[in-house]
């Protein structure tokens, strides 16, 4: 198996049990769970796909990742929920290992079509957090993936460095697999955040508004 293949089956297992865990916690029936988890493992692939000038249908060629998927998905669904609300305290870290497979897949994909860094870039970020966006939007919620920790920089770093070339071999692809995850749990536990603005009024003050 190729390193395509590792991280592939990487990101799908973690990004479709994280989207039926999603899925339970909303309550959604049973379809629901394994639509989206199959929106979440497969949604950031899709969009990638759109944008670097792949196939679209090359997602049907993809029937192993589609059994894995469903197989995670089904084990997840008929798990005990204690031991589903013990997943739920490590969920950070298994959505880590989601972003990191998927940022470096997509990278790679991007940089096996001769794509410029810039498209790297995007392909990165867009495989990493596609899923992500697309699950919470079905699911009600507002895109964690834009507004929680530092999230999209870490599956833009992914994107940098193999476009850069400075990951390269099966090894230095694994080392940078780790890294992404180290630096996405950091920003986890030390509330790493970018800068944000908000444009809600203040409370009344002398004069107006402050």
């Amino acid at each position: 198996m190729d390193i395509f293949g590792i991280f592939s089956i990487i990101g799908t297992i973690a990004f479709a049990v994280s989207g039926a865990i999603v899925a339970m916690e909303e309550e959604y029936d049973i379809l629901g769970v394994f639509v989206l988890g199959l929106v979440t493992a497969f949604g950031g692939g899709v969009v990638r796909n759109l944008l670097i000038g792949m196939p679209v249908t090359a997602i049907w060629n993809q029937g192993s990742l589609l059994k894995i998927a469903i197989i995670a998905m089904t084990i997840a669904f008929l798990l005990p929920v204690k031991w589903i609300q013990h997943w739920r305290k490590s969920e950070a870290f298994f959505d880590a290992i989601g972003l990191s497979a998927f940022a470096i897949q997509g990278a790679l994909y991007a940089t096996q079509m001769k794509h410029p860094l810039s498209a790297v870039l995007v392909a990165a970020m867009l495989t990493g957090i596609g899923g992500g966006i697309i699950r919470d939007v079905l699911a009600g919620r507002k895109p964690l993936v834009l507004k929680d920790e530092i999230y999209a920089v870490w599956a833009m770093l992914a994107g940098l460095a193999i476009g850069l070339g400075w990951f390269k071999s099966t090894f230095e692809l694994l080392l940078l697999f780790v890294i992404i995850i180290s630096f996405r749990m950091l920003s986890v536990f030390f509330k790493w955040k970018l800068p944000r603005r908000s444009l809600k009024t203040g409370v009344m003050e002398k004069g107006g508004f402050s």
